[in-house]
């Protein structure tokens, strides 16, 4: 069977939220080349995006225990996931990682589920595990963005697409309700807004609360409301944060589930945001953003989007253990940068919306 006849493709992509919007552009590939049906092996993290992404067709969520993530899969779980995927009859698997993570685990699952084709990228020589194998070069040779390290790897097996943005479908009929919810909780909607989201994945990632509170402060000085945005185990850091900005500042941290939090991102005059899943909600939804950018993963700034970055280092003392990002922040991050200045971030803010000085 060639690439082209492969009807029931089992994509893996088992990270966060970001992840996955990364490949929706590869899956598409996948779609409009093969005719495929796309099914989506992701984590619990991810699985609330998955229905906004049209590419896919149907999912499991299964926490692999070489990923980083909140639960503790047991032997006996990845004998039922293998038993699950065995019983789908996919023709074909295609593992998606980041250049610092290991295929082969995940390309073993896919060998005990019997899947004839697998794709990947790989370093060392897979032999029976993977029938399609792309040595990775990176990022020894050269570093591409995630979205683009993902096309090519479908593009090896002839798929492609001319359509690369990232993208989610909005449900443009639950405005209503979060609007309603923004004027609950004070927002006037006749006013211009924007969006700060502090929150953070992990600890190395973080922006200073003072400075958030500085770019909050220095946002309304330009006219526009702040809403604060976050899950709900973010709901007191908002809190706080728009308590200290003071006026026009407020907290809507845990009041939106996915789809609705996309609708609000859609609406919003920009964002700002770490490096986590909230920068690839925005740019799938079009809307500008400033990424306030820890030097972990160089491969996942803003796609395809009005943006500026602000690089600042991660402390030493939370720098990842992986050899291969020790490997990159030795190449690439020599140099200690601090926190963007607050009034640097307002005006590249200033600048994306074409304010006036």
């Amino acid at each position: 069977m060639s690439w082209k006849d492969c009807k029931n493709i089992l994509c893996i992509r088992p990270d966060n939220m970001g992840d996955l919007i990364m490949t929706g552009p590869a899956i598409r590939a996948l779609r409009q080349s093969f005719g495929a049906k796309v099914t989506v092996l992701t984590s619990s993290m991810a699985k609330g995006v998955i229905r906004l992404m049209p590419e896919i067709d149907d999912h499991i969520i299964y926490d692999l225990p070489w990923v980083k993530s909140k639960e503790s899969p047991d032997a006996e779980s990845i004998n039922r996931v293998v038993e699950e995927i065995k019983l789908r009859e996919f023709d074909a698997a295609i593992i998606f990682t980041v250049y610092s993570q290991n295929p082969l685990p995940t390309a073993m699952l896919v060998f005990m589920a019997g899947i004839p084709k697998v794709l990947a990228y790989c370093r060392e020589n897979p032999y029976g595990l993977l029938t399609d194998w792309v040595p990775d070069i990176e990022p020894y040779s050269l570093i591409k963005h995630q979205v683009r390290r993902d096309l090519d790897l479908v593009a090896a097996v002839g798929a492609t697409t001319t359509e690369e943005d990232l993208q989610l479908q909005v449900d443009e009929d639950l405005w209503p309700n979060v609007e309603a919810t923004l004027v609950s909780n004070g927002v006037d909607i006749n006013k211009p807004w924007l969006i700060l989201h502090a929150g953070v994945s992990e600890e190395k990632r973080e922006y200073p609360k003072e400075k958030w509170v500085d770019v909050a402060k220095l946002t309304v000085e330009k006219g526009f409301q702040v809403l604060f945005t976050g899950s709900q185990s973010e709901s007191e850091l908002a809190k706080g944060l728009a308590a200290k900005a003071g006026v026009d500042c407020f907290s809507v941290a845990g009041c939106f589930d996915v789809a609705q939090f996309a609708c609000l991102i859609k609406q919003a005059a920009l964002v700002v945001c770490v490096n986590t899943g909230t920068l690839h909600i925005a740019a799938a939804v079009g809307t500008p953003v400033v990424a306030l950018y820890a030097q972990t993963n160089p491969q996942h700034t803003p796609w395809n989007i009005p943006n500026r970055v602000f690089e600042f280092s991660v402390p030493p003392a939370l720098r990842s253990r992986n050899e291969i990002i020790a490997y990159v922040n030795g190449k690439l991050y020599q140099e200690l940068i601090p926190p963007p200045r607050p009034e640097g971030v307002v005006n590249a803010i200033s600048d994306l919306l074409n304010l006036p000085g």
